[in-house]
Order: C-alpha cells, then sequence, then structure tokens
C-alpha cells in the first residue's frame, strides 16, 4: 500500500510597502450644487402642468422674438416713421377725392359769419384726415357769441361746423358803456345805445353783470312788474336800487330772499293801491315788512303794508 504524498506547504509571501500601510478612509463623493428651492419649486409647477410637448421652448423663442420685435419698433418710433407713414397715407386718401371743398356752417344767427368762416376757412383744400377738428372749436371758442362749437367731417369733402350761441340775458352800463351780457354776466357784444335792446333788463354798476342773472329771476317773479321796469343799480355790491318806466325808485333789501319778499310785497301794495305813477319819488323797502315812501310834494309819508289775513 502506497502512502499519500503530503501536501506541499507553501510559504506566504511577504507584504508589500503598500500592503503594509494602513488602508485609507474612503471620501465621500463631491456634491454638486443643485437647483435653489424656489426654482425646484417653479420647476415642479410647470411639470404639473398639463402643457403640449416643447410649449416652453417655444414659449421662450417667442419672447425672444417680441423682444426683438419690440426694440425694432422703439427704433422705428424714434426715427418718426409711423408718421411718415400716416403722412402718406393722409395724402393717398386726398388724393382719392377725401378732400375739404365745402364748409357748412348751423345754428349761426349772431356770431359774425365772417368770423366763422375765417377759422374754417384754413382747412379748404386739405386731405380730410389731417384737418384739426379740435383746434378749429377751440378757435370757435373764442368768438364772443359762441357758447358751444362742435366740427366734424362729411365725407368725401364737406367740413360740418355746429354752433351754439350764448343767449342774451340783459345789458350792462359801466363805464359810461352799454354791453350786451348772458345769464352769467359774461360780455357777448357792445350795444348801441340807439339800437332798441328787446325788453332787455338794464343793470348798472360795478360787477353788476355777475348779478344780472339774480337780478332777472327777481323781476320773473312778479310778471306783472316785469314789463313796468327799465332798469336796476346794483348798490354798494350788496343790494339793488329798481328803477320803473314811470320814474319811481324802489330800494330792496339786501339777501336775495328779502328782496324777493319785498319785491312780492310791493307788487301785492301796487295791485290794492296803485302806487305806480301817483308822483312818488322813491320806495324804501330795506327794513323788513315796511314801506316808507318819499313824494315830491309831500317827503316822508308812509304807507303801511297790508295786514296779513289771519291777523286783526
Amino acid at each position: 500500500m502506497s502512502a499519500k504524498a503530503a501536501p506541499k506547504r507553501t510559504r506566504p509571501r511577504p507584504a508589500t510597502s503598500a500592503a503594509r500601510r494602513a488602508p485609507a478612509r474612503a471620501r465621500p463623493p463631491a456634491r454638486t450644487r443643485g437647483p435653489s428651492a424656489a426654482g425646484a419649486m417653479i420647476s415642479r409647477a410647470f411639470k404639473a402642468l398639463p402643457l403640449p410637448e416643447g410649449f416652453l421652448k417655444s414659449l421662450g423663442n417667442w419672447t425672444l422674438s417680441l423682444l426683438l420685435v419690440g426694440g425694432v419698433g422703439a427704433g422705428v418710433v424714434a426715427m418718426g416713421v409711423p408718421g411718415m407713414v400716416g403722412l402718406a397715407l393722409s395724402h393717398a386718401i386726398g388724393r382719392a377725392g377725401f378732400v375739404v371743398h365745402t364748409i357748412e356752417v348751423n345754428g349761426r344767427a349772431h356770431v359774425d359769419r365772417d368770423a366763422v368762416y375765417r377759422v374754417a376757412m384754413d382747412s379748404r383744400g386739405q386731405d380730410m384726415p389731417l384737418v384739426d377738428l379740435e383746434g378749429i372749436r377751440q378757435s370757435l371758442m373764442g368768438l364772443a357769441w359762441v357758447e358751444d362749437a362742435r366740427v366734424s367731417r362729411r365725407l368725401p369733402d364737406t367740413l360740418i361746423v355746429d354752433i351754439v350761441e350764448r343767449k342774451p340775458a340783459g345789458v350792462w352800463q359801466h363805464d359810461y358803456k352799454l354791453s350786451l351780457i348772458d345769464g352769467e354776466g359774461r360780455v357777448i357784444a357792445p350795444v348801441d345805445p340807439s339800437s332798441p335792446m328787446d325788453q332787455l333788463p338794464l343793470v348798472i354798476g360795478t360787477d353788476a353783470n355777475l348779478h344780472a342773472g339774480e337780478f332777472a329771476a327777481l323781476i320773473a317773479s312778479q310778471p306783472v312788474l316785469k314789463p313796468l321796469i327799465e332798469g336796476a343799480t346794483w348798490i354798494g355790491g350788496r343790494r339793488w336800487d329798481v328803477r320803473f318806466q314811470s320814474g319811481e325808485t324802489l330800494m330792496l333789501p339786501e339777501g336775495d330772499k328779502a328782496a324777493r319778499d319785498a319785491f312780492a310785497l310791493f307788487a301785492r301794495k301796487d295791485s290794492e293801491a296803485r302806487l305806480l305813477g301817483q308822483g312818488i319819488v322813491r320806495f324804501d323797502m330795506r327794513v323788513p315788512d315796511r314801506m316808507v315812501v318819499r313824494m315830491s310834494s309831500e317827503p316822508g309819508a308812509k304807507v303801511t303794508p297790508p295786514q296779513p289775513a289771519n291777523q286783526i
């Protein structure tokens, strides 16, 4: 029986210098900087939206295109190209027959006809789109009789001018001059003393024109007396002295209500005793509910106002 060969022992190799060194500590992987929290949130929001594929890329392209177009447009405006294009277009419209040839004026009765046409005729022969409607209107508003004006185009070749005239409310005498005024006291035109005044009330004195509307309302409150009034003087900037055609003067108190009450009392007393045309010079009603008269032959006589019906 043969003996088994004993296994050959191998001698361990000596450790190398690298193996003898202590193993190095493993390095953690390098961190890469990711998006900020706000950016990540926006990105997740866009991803959550049901947007078609490639939308964001198209949006970026469109944004860039709009910025380019805006920049080009700004440059065009800076060079005045739109104005030149608009002017060329206006001339082209004019060559097509849209040129001002006719001027039509409506609503004129007292406004100087030549003055109106002088303003409007500046636009004759112009291309319709180039007519300055507001400029013409402002020039018309500078005319004394014009309260309002409207200017419009009627194609192909007519300019329409509509005028609203001021309404005369009285005649103002100041500094030896007569002027026609409207309800707000604005001077409309000078008045020839020899011309008829169409029964317009005459107001006299400084700033009397500014109170002409109040005076017109006062005398309108007593229609019986209104045709008999010649005019009134604004005294001290606070009250009226009314002069009748028969020569008497009625002195009214201050304040609209007090003057209206006194005027009503005078109208009632005149209807009862016929005060006008009896030689009385002045009726003084500056004291409420009292009338003091001055007669040509008996100055200082008093007329007692009538008692109310409910009093004895």
